[in-house]
C-alpha cells in the first residue's frame, strides 16, 4: 500500500492561509495599511474600484524595499520583524506573521512598485495566484505602491459569497476608521470609484474623531488621562447625553492596535449606570499602552482579540479613570431658570413699614350643621343604584340593594361574573378599579401597567404586549405600502437638516430607494448633508433624524443584504419606532381596535425579530392557580 501523507503545494497552502487572514476586501486593506504604518509612512493613499472587487491600491511614502526584499515579501512566513521566538513577546509593530502578502497573492493579481530612499531606481514585481509573473527595475517614488486586482478571481466560491458593493464598502470604511483613529500622525486619503471620500491631514486624536464622525461630536467628548506602572490610559469617553440605542461609537486600542475586549467594555459601561437610560450605550475612544510582554496578540488570525496578563487590575484602573472623567467635567445637567416670563418681585424701600398679610377666619362656621342650625352631623344620602351602575351594565336585572340603615349596600348582584367583597359587618372593602368594556362581539379588554392588554380567548386568558402588537400591525402596513409603492407621505413645514459621516452617507445612498418607498422625501445638500422634506404619514412627533440613523445602522450591520430582507428590516425599524411606547395609557376603543387588527394578521404571534407578541394562560393553568 502506498503512502497517503504528502505535503501541500505552496499555492494550496497559501489559499488555506488566505481563508483565515483574507476574508473580504476590507481584510486586504487592513493588512496593507498595517505594513505601511510599520514602514514609517507619513502619508497613505487608498484607491478602490467597485468596493475593492476590481482594484485595491495602497500607496505609502515609507522606507520601501530592495529588489530582493520585494520578492521575499510574498513568501510565506517571511517577515522583517521577528528574528527569534522571544520576539513574539515584545512586538511593537502591526504585521509580523509573514502571511499577509502571501495570502493576498494567492487569491488575486498583485503588482508591487517600491523603492528605498538610497536607491536610484525601484523595482516592480507582478504576482498572480502565488506565481511570480515578472520582476523588473523601474522609476518610482520612495515607498511602496500595492495594486491588488480581481480579488478571489481564482476562488469562485469565495468571490460568490462577497456581499453587495454597498455592504463591502461599509466594511472597508469601518476598517479604515479604526486605522485612521489610532494613527493620527499619518495623513490618509481614501478614493472610491474616482470620488474622494476622505482627506485627513495629520492631527491629534480629538480632531481626527471630529473629521471622521462629525463636528457635533466635538462638544460631547470627555478626555481621559491616567498613567500607572501597569497601564497608560488616554483617549475620550462621551457625555451621557450623547449615548445611543444603536450604533454607538466604541473603540478600544492597545499599543496602537484596534481590539475587541468585552471585559474592558463592561468596565466602561458600568460607569454610566444611572446616568443613561437602560438599553443605551456610551461612545468611547480609548487607547491602552502596556508593556508588550504582558499581552499576547497572536491568539487570533486578525489580531483583534488580545490576551492581557493583568486584566483585573487594568479593569479597575480603567473604571476609575472613566468615573473620574465623568465626575471631573460635571456631567450632571445644570439647572437653567427661565427668567423671560418671570414676574417682577417688588423691592422694599428703606424706611417703609410693611404690614404682614392677615387671614380672616370665621370661628363659628360648622360645615356639618344642618340648615345652619343644630349641631348634628347628617351623612349625605347617596344613590347607590346609580353609583354602581357601571358595574352592572351587562345584563338586565342586575341590581344594587341599598341598606336603609346605614346607606351602604349589603349586597351587589353582579350577573356578569364579577364578585363583590363585603365584610360581615356591612362595611365595603376596596373595589379594584378595572377599565373594561364589552364590544359588540363580546370581547372584554383590560390594560395593565400601560404595557399589557388582557382579553379572553377560546384557550384562556390572552396577554398582549401592546408595543410589539402595534409594531407588528404597522410593520404589515408598511410592507404593503412598500410593495405597492403607495405609502402616504406627510410634508414637513420646516425641513430638518441631517449631517452624516462618510460611511453613513454611503449607506444612505444604498437604501435610498427603500426610504422613498417608505414615504420619506430626502434631498442631497452636498458635503454629506441631507434635508428631510417629508416623512411617512402617522409618525409625526418622532425624532426623524434618530429614526433614519437607526435605519442606517440596521442596513450596515446585517450580512444578508438581499433587497427583500433589507426592506423588511427597515420596515420593522420604522414600525418599532412609531409603535405606542411602553407606559402609554390607551382608551377602550384603541385597545379593542388594536386587538382586532392584531388577530386579523396572518402571523400575529411573533415580531419580525422573533419576539413573542402575546402569551395565553390556559383555563387549566388558571384553575390550578386557584386550587
Amino acid at each position: 500500500m502506498s503512502d497517503i501523507i504528502h505535503l501541500l503545494p505552496d499555492s494550496v497552502a497559501n489559499q488555506i492561509a488566505a481563508g483565515e487572514v483574507i476574508q473580504r476586501p476590507a481584510s486586504v486593506i487592513k493588512e496593507l495599511v498595517e505594513n505601511a504604518v510599520d514602514a514609517g509612512a507619513t502619508s497613505i493613499q487608498i484607491v478602490l474600484k467597485d468596493a475593492g472587487r476590481t482594484l485595491i491600491q495602497v500607496i505609502d511614502d515609507g522606507k520601501g524595499m530592495s529588489p530582493t526584499d520585494a520578492r521575499l515579501a510574498f513568501e510565506r512566513h517571511s517577515t522583517s520583524k521577528i528574528r527569534s521566538a522571544d520576539d513574539l513577546f515584545s512586538l511593537r509593530t502591526m504585521g509580523f506573521r509573514g502571511e499577509a502578502l502571501a495570502s493576498i497573492a494567492a487569491i488575486s493579481q498583485v503588482e508591487l512598485r517600491t523603492r528605498r530612499v538610497d536607491d536610484e531606481v525601484g523595482t516592480c514585481i507582478r504576482m498572480s495566484a502565488s506565481q511570480c509573473e515578472g520582476q523588473e527595475a523601474i522609476s518610482t517614488p520612495v515607498g511602496s505602491n500595492f495594486a491588488v486586482k480581481n480579488i478571489f478571481f481564482n476562488v469562485p466560491a469565495r468571490r460568490k459569497f462577497l456581499k453587495s458593493n454597498q455592504v463591502e464598502l461599509s466594511n472597508i470604511l469601518n476598517e479604515f476608521e479604526r486605522m485612521a483613529l489610532i494613527n493620527t500622525q499619518i495623513s490618509f486619503i481614501l478614493v472610491h470609484n474616482d470620488s474622494e471620500l476622505y482627506n485627513l491631514p495629520a492631527t491629534n486624536l480629538r480632531q481626527r474623531i471630529v473629521a471622521l464622525f462629525g463636528k457635533s461630536l466635538n462638544q460631547q467628548l470627555l478626555s481621559l488621562g491616567t498613567e500607572t506602572s501597569l497601564v497608560k490610559i488616554s483617549g475620550y469617553v462621551g457625555r451621557p447625553e450623547a449615548a445611543r440605542k444603536r450604533g454607538a461609537l466604541q473603540y478600544f486600542f492597545v499599543n496602537g492596535r484596534y481590539m475587541r475586549h468585552p471585559y474592558f467594555h463592561k468596565a466602561v459601561t458600568i460607569c454610566y449606570e444611572h446616568l443613561i437610560p437602560v438599553g443605551e450605550m456610551p461612545n468611547y475612544f480609548i487607547n491602552l499602552t502596556v508593556d508588550p510582554e504582558t499581552i499576547d496578540v497572536n491568539i487570533h488570525p486578525t489580531k483583534t482579540e488580545i490576551k492581557f496578563e493583568n486584566e483585573q487590575p487594568i479593569w479597575q484602573i480603567l473604571s476609575a479613570s472613566v468615573k473620574e472623567a465623568l465626575g471631573k467635567f460635571s456631567t450632571a445637567p445644570s439647572i437653567d431658570f427661565d427668567m423671560e416670563d418671570a414676574p417682577e418681585i417688588p423691592t422694599s424701600k428703606p424706611g417703609t413699614h410693611v404690614l404682614p398679610p392677615t387671614v380672616h377666619v370665621d370661628t363659628t362656621y360648622n360645615p356639618f350643621r344642618a340648615g345652619g342650625g343644630g349641631s348634628s352631623v347628617k351623612r349625605p344620602n347617596y344613590d347607590w343604584q346609580q353609583l354602581y351602575s357601571s358595574f352592572n351594565n351587562t345584563k338586565e336585572g342586575s341590581t344594587v340593594q341599598p341598606d336603609s340603615d346605614n346607606d351602604f349596600p349589603s349586597k351587589l348582584d353582579f350577573s356578569d361574573g364579577y364578585v363583590s367583597n363585603f365584610s360581615s359587618e356591612g362595611e365595603q372593602s376596596v373595589f379594584p378599579e378595572f377599565e373594561s368594556k364589552l364590544n359588540q362581539s363580546g370581547r372584554t379588554v383590560l390594560q395593565l401597567k400601560g404595557k399589557y392588554i388582557m382579553t379572553s380567548s377560546a384557550e384562556g386568558l390572552m396577554v398582549i404586549d401592546q408595543h410589539r402588537a402595534h409594531g407588528i400591525i404597522l410593520f404589515e402596513r408598511f410592507m404593503v405600502g412598500i410593495s405597492s409603492r403607495e405609502m402616504a407621505s406627510q410634508r414637513v413645514l420646516f425641513p430638518e437638516i441631517m449631517q452624516l459621516t462618510v460611511s453613513q452617507s454611503e449607506t444612505l445612498h444604498g437604501i435610498w430607494e427603500e426610504l422613498i418607498a417608505l414615504g420619506f422625501d430626502l434631498a442631497d445638500m452636498g458635503q454629506n448633508s441631507y434635508s428631510i422634506n417629508a416623512i411617512p404619514a402617522g409618525i409625526e412627533g418622532i425624532d426623524v433624524r434618530d429614526l433614519i440613523g437607526q435605519m442606517l445602522v440596521t442596513a450596515s450591520e446585517k450580512e444578508h443584504d438581499a433587497k427583500a430582507s433589507l426592506q423588511k428590516r427597515m420596515a420593522w425599524t420604522l414600525a418599532e419606532t412609531a409603535a405606542v411606547p411602553v407606559g402609554q395609557s390607551l382608551s377602550q376603543e384603541e385597545m379593542l381596535s388594536m386587538v382586532d387588527d392584531l388577530l386579523s394578521l396572518k402571523t400575529p404571534a411573533y415580531t419580525p425579530d422573533g419576539k413573542s407578541v402575546f402569551i395565553i394562560v390556559s383555563y387549566d393553568e388558571l384553575q390550578k392557580r386557584f386550587n
